[in-house]
């Protein structure tokens, strides 16, 4: 019997995954098909219980669903315990558990680039994004990682629970040439009218400067490290080696990643440089 996973949030019309889990399912013969289901949050709990009637085989959760996913689910593993948050349901028997891949997806895809675990880190922001790259940088041995937030004192929670550093935002734009890589993962400054997360006017040329948001590929942040002479890395690996992720746990199988980001990239009107 055919197979059929999804992908639930609101919104969800401009979602890519099913058009990544749709090519892989087809490159590696699998009968079966990815769907995005729009659910508001007050329909969460019916959605969910909908899911599980139809047989879903397994799916993905989006914004803004991915804390109060969990109380439905049977159980979560580490990375999403870790997170508080779930953005991949893998079904087993009747059971549906909770995980968490977009920190490993973001570190998978910095690790295409020559960043070296010894490199000196700086993470800009404390939301859920910051969480699961945080404790993704340190179980792939980056040491060296610094938190800077707008807000000092999230920074300091968030880098007592991971084992980091933290830093208040002043500082860290006046050292900011101390750092090898410098990743942004808030939602200030995405529009080309908005300030930045952070000043880059100290940043060091060659420093690798990476944005976890794909669309647009190339944000202002890293426009502005461009210019300075920085090394940039987008979201679009971070998506991609995320959904890579979930597709191994649900099929078992490692999809072809770098295809998917030339065909992601294009899709949104870049260049793909082969890595």
């Amino acid at each position: 019997m055919k197979k059929w996973y999804a992908v639930i949030g609101d919104p969800i019309s401009h979602s890519l995954s099913p058009l990544m889990h749709d090519t892989w399912f087809k490159e590696n013969g699998i009968d079966a098909t990815f769907i995005p289901i729009h659910v508001e949050p007050s329909n969460l709990k019916q959605a969910f219980e909908s899911l599980q009637t139809l047989g879903v085989s397994g799916f993905n959760v989006t914004l803004p669903h991915k804390q109060a996913i969990i109380p439905l689910l049977d159980g979560v593993d580490d990375t999403a315990s870790m997170m508080d948050a779930v953005n991949t349901v893998v079904r087993g028997g009747k059971l549906y558990k909770g995980s968490n891949t977009d920190g490993d997806g973001f570190v998978e895809s910095l690790l295409t680039t020559e960043s070296s675990p010894d490199s000196k880190v700086l993470l800009i922001g404390a939301g859920g994004a910051a969480r699961g790259i945080s404790f993704a940088l340190k179980r792939r041995g980056f040491g060296d990682v610094t938190i800077t937030n707008r807000t000092h004192r999230r920074a300091e929670e968030l880098a007592d629970e991971s084992g980091s550093k933290s830093m208040v935002k002043a500082e860290a734009e006046k050292k900011l040439g101390d750092f090898d890589i410098i990743i942004q993962t808030t939602s200030v400054g995405l529009a080309e009218n908005e300030a930045l997360p952070i000043s880059l006017q100290n940043i060091r040329a060659g420093t690798l400067a990476a944005d976890i948001v794909y669309n647009p590929i190339k944000t202002p942040f890293l426009k502005v490290a461009e210019e300075k002479g920085c090394k940039t890395l987008n979201g679009v690996g971070m998506f991609v080696y995320q959904g890579a992720i979930a597709f191994e746990k649900w099929t078992g199988l490692k999809p072809d990643t770098d295809n998917m980001i030339q065909m992601i990239t294009e899709k949104l009107g870049g260049t793909y440089v082969n890595r």
